[in-house]
């Protein structure tokens, strides 16, 4: 599995924010940041089976 580059341009304040939150748990904000574009995704994605396996056998 490859990577590629996502560039994003964020206020002082919000970066600052990120550091702190990355400094907490001993991360990179790089690092950080994806873990939690990962994380966030693999809910949605959670959620979204869950719902469709409610569809299908009912919601009991």
């Amino acid at each position: 599995m490859g990577s590629t580059v996502l560039s994003l341009r964020i206020d002082g304040e919000l970066l600052d924010r990120l550091r702190h939150h990355a400094a907490r748990r001993g991360m990179s904000v790089q690092d950080y940041v994806v873990r939690t574009l990962v994380r966030d995704d693999f809910d949605e994605r959670f959620k979204a089976a869950v719902d469709e396996t409610e569809e299908f056998y009912g919601r009991t």
